[in-house]
């Protein structure tokens, strides 16, 4: 192994713990959408559930800032059914950034281990 001057060595230190650091933020931030997304999604599935068991002629409200306006079923049971949709592809979009921030994570932290663990004792 070639021998790098201090100065060096120790840039290239930090700068792999830096992305150790950052990843592994990104990684626990990632973690945290991801569950508040399957809480708001499991929200629309239940109203979605709760909806379906209604009559058909049961008038329903959507709340608009401080008043409800009176919505026709399938436009509503269609607007759940669109937001159910996407808060699935936004879970699906975590779950890949967050298996590449961990994989991520995982590569820095090895190059750190090897790094240590290479280096000779004094």
């Amino acid at each position: 192994m070639t021998t790098l001057p201090d100065e060096t060595l120790r840039k290239i230190l930090n700068q792999i713990q830096q992305t150790a650091v950052s990843s592994q933020r990104a990684y626990n931030f990632a973690q945290q959408q991801m569950a508040a997304k399957q809480r708001e999604r499991r929200i629309v599935q239940l109203t979605i559930d709760e909806l379906s068991q209604l009559d058909n002629d049961t008038k329903m409200y959507k709340g608009v800032g401080k008043m409800f306006l009176m919505t026709p079923r399938k436009e509503m049971e269609s607007e759940l059914k669109a937001q159910e949709k996407e808060l699935g592809d936004d879970l699906n979009n975590l779950a890949k950034k967050s298996k590449f921030l961990e994989k991520q994570f995982n590569d820095a932290s090895g190059q750190l281990r090897d790094i240590f663990n290479t280096a000779p004792k004094q």
